[in-house]
């Protein structure tokens, strides 16, 4: 391909979508490419997610996910309404089952506040049962911000207007290596070499991979592929779940339990789990790749953080694989829910990374080297704050450019 490509995105999920919007936007006649390894577009992380607008309420004050989180819901709901795509902003509760669980909900309470969402209330547990009737709880918060969309549908439009304003989309190119030419990068690909001034690695549950292919990628994250599995609840008992209804989540790990969630094309679901798989793309309880496998359980942060947190991972595996336990776990929300009310859904793997020392990365991280902006971790609520996050990446991108990109 001609070397006059100024941006090349690696990644056609929803973040590297919304960068190559907000690129084209903010710069027209921008010459850019979306290089996307599948035949289509947003086929992992973005379709195969709970497609919740998460509110921000989780999320360490002053931290990118917190602030990234509640601008980009605001810019997505904003997207949505201007582009007819279908969304419902339902609310959700977040309830606490157990005296224990008191603390850390007031904590949401006070971080919720102080990232700046509306509408907060604290809920008695009669006042839990007004919203949600079917649900247990001692206390609980009501967010009125949460919401339920098809991602899939809104990374759809972000790709049409990225070609509408004159960005190239190119499927089935997937990236075997990168070198540096002067001030350029050369891409090779599946489909012959690309050459752009800069580039956005935004390739999800391989973007570790595409660090490690650039002289000056960032080594020191590994990527954890984390399966999450969900059930169907039948049609009989939908109306046990009017919205979403979510548990106090624990505080040492970047997962918010099992949980129960409307889904904007009709039906609720329950889940997930989170269980590593043993493939990055692996969607189901047998799938395998020795090569995936081996990656991560040759990286040294992979042991020390499964010494940490083995039982909770028996857990979470005990889950996967006995129904009843996993029914367990959801009766502490909704006691009247039963085996037979269950049917087996959908699952989805997310990107975590995992750093050197065994922890499990909780931010959006970001590094720029030689050329390259490294999306390097950007789990949920990625897909949320994909308007946010893709201004930051633009603005990453500017700030090394020297004006390049203005034609």
């Amino acid at each position: 391909m001609s070397s006059d490509i100024q941006i090349a995105i690696i990644g056609g999920g929803i973040v590297g979508l919304a960068t190559g919007l907000e690129l084209t936007g903010r710069f027209p006649g921008v010459r850019l490419v979306v290089l996307e390894k599948e035949a289509f577009l947003a086929g992992h992380q973005t379709s195969h997610n709970s497609g919740v607008i998460h509110s921000g309420i989780y999320y360490k004050p002053g931290s990118f996910k917190a602030r990234l989180c509640v601008e980009g819901a605001d810019a997505l709901v904003r997207f949505c309404e201007e582009h007819a795509v279908p969304f419902d902003n339902c609310g959700k509760i977040i309830v606490a089952t157990s005296e224990s669980e008191l603390p850390r909900l007031e904590e949401l309470y006070r971080r919720g506040n102080a990232n700046g969402l509306k509408g907060l209330r604290m809920l008695t547990a009669e006042q839990i049962h007004e919203i949600e009737p079917h649900a247990a709880g001692i206390r609980g918060i009501h967010v009125p911000g949460t919401g339920i969309v098809d991602y899939g549908k809104v990374a759809e439009m972000y790709g049409e207007l990225i070609t509408r304003n004159g960005g190239t989309i190119l499927l089935s190119h997937e990236v075997t290596a990168l070198g540096r030419r002067g001030s350029n990068t050369i891409i090779e690909t599946t489909q012959g070499p690309v050459e752009a001034r800069f580039v956005i690695n935004c390739a999800g549950l391989h973007s570790d991979r595409i660090s490690r292919m650039s002289n000056g990628g960032k080594r020191g994250l590994r990527i954890g592929p984390f399966r999450g599995e969900y059930y169907d609840i039948v049609a009989a008992k939908q109306n046990y779940v009017i919205g979403l209804i979510y548990p106090v989540p624990d505080p040492q790990f970047p997962f918010l339990g099992v949980h129960f969630t409307k889904r904007i094309g009709g039906g609720v679901e329950a889940g997930p789990n989170a269980v590593l798989a043993l493939k990055r793309e692996g969607y189901s309880k047998t799938s395998f790749r020795a090569a995936d496998v081996f990656e991560y359980a040759a990286f040294p942060g992979f042991w020390k953080m499964a010494a940490k947190h083995w039982k909770m991972s028996l857990g979470e595996y005990h889950r996967s694989w006995s129904k009843a336990a996993f029914v367990k776990s959801l009766q502490r929300l909704v006691p009247e829910l039963t085996s037979d009310d269950l049917k087996p859904g959908g699952s989805g793997v997310r990107a975590q990374a995992l750093d050197l020392n065994g922890k499990l990365v909780d931010d959006f991280h970001f590094v720029y080297n030689d050329g390259i902006v490294h999306v390097s971790n950007v789990p949920s609520p990625a897909a949320t704050a994909s308007l946010a996050i893709a201004r930051h990446i633009v603005d990453m991108v500017v700030q090394h450019a020297d004006g390049d990109l203005r034609c």
